[in-house]
């Protein structure tokens, strides 16, 4: 450790890390200006072992996307369809519920329902979904919809967030993920998803979970068009919400990966591993009233994963049955981890396996 800060241009940041300080913005900004990747990572695991011991966990979940008809059509999105293109679907509730049913052999814990917003589908859709979904899979928390679906549902039937949360947390509704943040900037959101709704409003919704006492998750879509500042902007508004409601359970970031979306024009890359462990140390640095910080091994794939556990990770998200939308982008991971391999994933990691459910309760561990 003396070796990393020796001549190191972090050692006040360092010092503010071990007393246990919030870093402010400009702290942010120089972690990401900074090369001395090892050092963040070490200040970032520091905090992981403050926060969570020698613990890594995992979820067995399945995901559903009922529908990728979708009217706003992103340009950072390769899943949305308009309802005449090939490849557009809609599954009825009977599919859901079959999806759901297939849970029972697996264990799984969560089930993970996201879409597009099919002006097709109404509210008494959503409702009977997770009736049946709850029905199906009665031992499994429900982890549904993202602020993107709960605003456009609010909007198309007249009512206040809180009230269309309550309705559908009275149908089986336990969380909401939290896909839709992207980067709240304005100026990003203008180019990669202009008809979605605003970083402001994304944060409302998610308050208002919070309100009504559910918890929540949090994102940010990170190496597209967005510099460091606007990054570090997005955490920031993440932390101050949390510092108001405390509702959010763990903090995701996730890579953009731009094949077969409309950003492809843009001459985008796929982040780099550099990147990405970056990226996930400085969020557990900045998020320091976040609990958990997760490492999404379908979008940087497992390897890059299993190396953060080391740079402030201590989530490797779960078993991820059938996840469409990565994949649509052009993500070359599996669609399915087997517990048995993310345990041994883990392991090898020198971490000790606990696996959870969304709420972060453990269902086992000592594995």
């Amino acid at each position: 450790m003396e070796t990393l800060f020796a001549n190191s241009e972090l050692t006040d940041i360092k010092a503010k890390v071990e007393a246990g300080e919030r870093l402010s913005r400009e702290d942010g900004i120089r972690l990401y200006q900074s090369n001395e990747l090892l050092a963040i990572g070490y200040l970032a695991d520091l905090v992981r072992r403050r926060k969570n011991g020698n613990k890594t966990y995992f979820t067995v979940n399945r995901h559903i996307n009922h529908t990728n008809v979708c009217k706003n059509l992103c340009k950072l999105c390769a899943f949305g369809r308009k309802a005449e293109d090939p490849g557009a679907y809609t599954l009825s509730l009977d599919e859901v519920e079959a999806k759901a049913k297939e849970c029972h052999g697996l264990k799984v814990s969560e089930i993970h329902i996201v879409g597009g917003l099919n002006p097709e589908l109404k509210i008494n859709y959503y409702l009977e979904m997770l009736r049946r979904v709850r029905s199906a899979a009665p031992g499994a928390i429900i982890k549904s919809f993202t602020a993107v679906e709960i605003d456009y549902l609010a909007r198309t039937h007249n009512m206040s967030l809180q009230e269309v949360i309550k309705t559908l947390m009275d149908a089986g509704l336990d969380s909401l993920p939290g896909g839709g943040a992207e980067i709240f900037a304005r100026r990003v959101r203008d180019i990669i998803c202009e008809k979605k709704i605003s970083g402001e409003r994304w944060l409302e919704v998610h308050e208002a979970a919070h309100r009504v006492g559910m918890r929540t998750n949090a994102t940010m879509l990170y190496g597209h068009v967005e510099t460091i500042e606007e990054r570090i902007d997005h955490l920031i508004q993440l932390r101050e919400l949390q510092d108001k409601t405390g509702g959010f359970l763990t903090f995701i970031p996730l890579a953009f990966h731009p094949k077969n979306t409309a950003l492809v024009s843009h001459k985008l890359s796929l982040t780099t591993g550099y990147d990405d462990l970056k990226t996930l140390a400085i969020a557990r640095l900045m998020l320091d009233n976040f609990d958990h910080i997760k490492a999404y091994w379908v979008m940087i794939g497992p390897k890059i994963a299993q190396v953060s556990l080391s740079f402030g990770v201590d989530d490797l998200d779960g078993t991820v049955i059938e996840e469409k939308i990565a994949h649509d982008a052009g993500a070359e991971t599996a669609q399915i981890m087997a517990k048995n391999k993310l345990i041994h994933m883990i392991k090898a990691a020198g971490k000790d396996p606990v696996e959870r459910d969304t709420l972060y309760n453990v269902i086992e561990e000592g594995f």
